[in-house]
């Protein structure tokens, strides 16, 4: 097989994918490319199998006649920024790594409730000895809800659920999800006390056309208590200037965010400025074994791709979008 790899964002080095590439021997007999070489369009036709993601890379073999992708393994769990309606067109597999962020996710999740209930967010800027301005609150008997009941959405809840928190998922349908000992459907979450009286909302949804701007005016306007908003799914699922009126409005009393729209946030966004809003640069799915935990999904796709003609672990549905 032919295979190139690409690193999806600067969050990836290609050296070090490099590095994980050479230490695992499953792909010994593989010819690997990599997208810092420099690559004909001969070669970028010969490609079976593309690993991460590099738009120009990307379009070059689409707009081929003569180009044999088969299939691409992304290296993130959301595939928002391929070009789904080509790769439905052209008959191409496309596979994520979903399942390998749920842990680190999560924890970020956590982390961040506690550095908002527990005054450490503001201990952190204060740099000295203080008292707080507000008591410190408990995640235990809090009301949590989770937007998303996947990996991510079901491990959040399952440590939630740890520290004493009442979890209730929301999902397309209100279908039971594990983790979840209680689930509403999105379409009547607007009518739905459990969630409109919610103390912390997490927003673990893809996204798609039925999530983008999901959480907008109307959503943040219906909330009851002043709820803390944590978003680790997708930026455009949330309008930011909303989201900002949202907490000058104090509709929302804190807002914890790892995605963002536009990524990078700009310097002179007004969540910057603001005491009761954390930021980190989309980076809480990262932690140090992604590259070999993509690659052992990798590995199992590639032996399902050669014996059956096709990769059968987190296979997306094109249309769906997830």
């Amino acid at each position: 097989m032919n295979i190139l790899v690409a690193a999806p964002n600067t969050n990836f080095d290609i050296d070090k994918i490099k590095d994980n590439f050479k230490e695992n021997d499953n792909f010994d007999n593989d010819n690997i490319y990599y997208e810092d070489q420099s690559l004909s369009q001969n070669v970028l036709d010969s490609i079976d199998i593309l690993v991460g993601y590099n738009k120009k890379i990307l379009d070059k073999i689409l707009t081929s006649d003569n180009a044999q992708l088969k299939w691409i393994q992304a290296l993130s769990a959301g595939v928002d920024y391929y070009p789904l309606d080509q790769l439905k067109d052209k008959d191409i597999y496309l596979t994520t790594v979903s399942g390998i962020h749920a842990e680190p996710i999560s924890e970020t999740v956590i982390g961040m409730i506690l550095g908002n209930y527990r005054d450490i967010n503001e201990a952190a800027r204060k740099r000295s000895w203080y008292q707080p301005s507000t008591m410190p609150k408990m995640i235990n008997g809090k009301k949590a809800v989770v937007f998303g009941t996947g990996h991510i959405g079901g491990r959040t809840a399952e440590l939630l659920d740890a520290f004493g928190s009442e979890t209730i998922g929301v999902n397309h349908s209100g279908h039971p999800a594990k983790g979840f000992a209680q689930t509403v459907s999105m379409d009547d979450i607007m009518t739905d006390n459990r969630v409109l009286n919610a103390d912390i909302i997490i927003n673990a949804l893809p996204l798609s056309d039925s999530t983008f701007h999901y959480y907008n005016e109307k959503f943040f306007n219906a909330l009851n208590n002043q709820p803390m908003f944590i978003s680790i799914g997708r930026g455009p699922s949330t309008v930011t200037a909303d989201l900002v009126n949202a907490l000058y409005d104090q509709n929302l009393g804190a807002a914890a965010l790892d995605v963002t729209d536009p990524e990078p946030l700009p310097d002179d966004s007004p969540l910057w400025k603001m005491d009761n809003v954390l930021i980190t640069s989309h980076i809480s799915g990262l932690h140090a074994e992604y590259m070999d935990e993509s690659l052992a999904i990798l590995d199992e796709n590639m032996q399902a791709f050669n014996s059956y003609g096709k990769p059968n672990k987190n296979l997306v549905n094109l249309v769906a979008g997830y």
